[in-house]
């Protein structure tokens, strides 16, 4: 059995999503054999900024081989268009409770509303895809999807006087509608796909197992409970979707799982030699087995906030700090990086660069970085 340390895990997942930027196409990124998710400002943006060789701007976004929905845990996610009809097969439940598991924090609310969740899921999704027949905000498909869905999926929202479907509900519901959303609109904008096809509920248990393995690909070694975990799944529900040709790897004692064609890459990865300024919700500080990125608790907290989480500063093979962004006005963009411990004058150099990197991905004219 293959016995790594935690460096040895790092440096092999550093490599593995491409954070050496040896990629010049971004279609390539591995990432999107995942997904790459968009839930804060520019998050996808960024995260393949730091990922490609090349010159990165919001026009990226309008390539045709990209299209953005609601898909892993109702999560925003860029997907390359051509796979994205796999990506809903794989996120059709396997049973109820991998139903009730993906509503998250609406369980209540559908038990309450005396429907088992694949049914509010696809009667969610039934309606959904009635109403979006063209562009449409969030706001406006909700509250008309009202009207064709039992009481129990909705809710009187006191701020805007609308009825609304339940979030989560919504979005992971809409996959299955055939519907995606417009990048870069706010509010949110959904719009139907070109090509919808036809409204699948049937389970397809090997689609499932092809979206574990992309995340023990570029987040392995990992256990059975992350993976479930990032797929928004119950622990029971990860086997079903488990792949065969895996490898049990020990990370500093503890038994996790890798592709076995991927052992070599883990055997000998690359001297993680980078500076790369991640930004929030990146698919690297997306592994589930924090203690693994940052072992320190205290440092912990500082990378993943309850509300509001910066992004984490790679520096030779470790997550060295945290970093946020704010505008002033619309020429300059201002950075601040905390690094944990003292950096060397190479990564601190390093580190401003990324800085320019990040501003001339958010078409900024100038920026500023400040370490604090």
């Amino acid at each position: 059995m293959l016995e790594v340390d935690r460096e040895q895990v790092l440096a092999y997942r550093i490599a593995a999503h491409g954070l050496h930027r040896e990629e010049t196409d971004p279609a390539a990124a591995a990432v999107f054999d995942l997904g790459l998710q968009d839930s804060v400002r520019d998050t996808a943006l960024l995260g393949l900024a730091a990922r490609i060789d090349g010159d990165i701007t919001p026009g990226v976004w309008d390539d045709e081989r990209f299209v953005l929905a609601w898909t892993h845990r109702g999560a925003p996610h860029f997907h390359r268009r051509a796979e994205l009809d796999a990506i809903r097969a794989a996120l059709v439940p396997l049973d109820e409770k991998d139903a009730m598991a993906r509503v998250l924090w609406q369980r209540k609310q559908v038990e309450d509303a005396g429907m088992s969740a694949t049914d509010a899921l696809f009667t969610a999704a039934k309606a959904i895809r009635e109403v979006v027949t063209g562009v449409q905000t969030k706001g406006t498909v909700s509250g008309a999807i009202t009207k064709l869905i039992p009481d129990g999926l909705s809710y009187a929202c006191r701020g805007c006087g609308v009825v609304h479907i339940y979030e989560q509900l919504m979005r992971v519901a809409s996959i299955h509608a055939g519907v995606r959303l417009e990048p870069g609109a706010t509010p949110a904008t959904l719009a139907p796909l070109e090509q919808r096809g036809r409204l699948k509920t049937k389970p397809d248990a090997k689609a499932a197992t092809r979206v574990v393995e992309g995340y023990l690909r570029i987040n392995g070694p990992a256990t059975p409970g992350d993976t479930a975990t990032y797929v928004g799944t119950t622990r029971t529900g990860v086997d079903a979707m488990w792949p065969e040709d895996l490898v049990e790897v020990r990370i500093d004692g503890k038994k996790a799982f890798l592709p076995k064609d991927r052992v070599p890459s883990l055997e000998n990865p690359p001297e993680p030699d980078v500076v790369r300024l991640l930004p929030p919700l990146d698919p690297f500080v997306q592994a589930r087995d924090r203690a693994v990125l940052v072992p320190d608790k205290a440092r912990q907290k500082e990378v993943w906030k309850i509300l509001g989480s910066p992004g984490a500063l790679l520096a030779d093979g470790e997550i060295a700090g945290v970093w946020r962004a704010k505008a002033s006005g619309k020429k300059r963009l201002d950075l601040t990086v905390t690094p944990f411990d003292a950096l060397r004058p190479a990564v601190r150099k390093a580190a401003e660069e990324e800085a320019a990197r990040v501003a001339a991905a958010r078409e900024f004219p100038d920026h500023r970085v400040t370490f604090s």
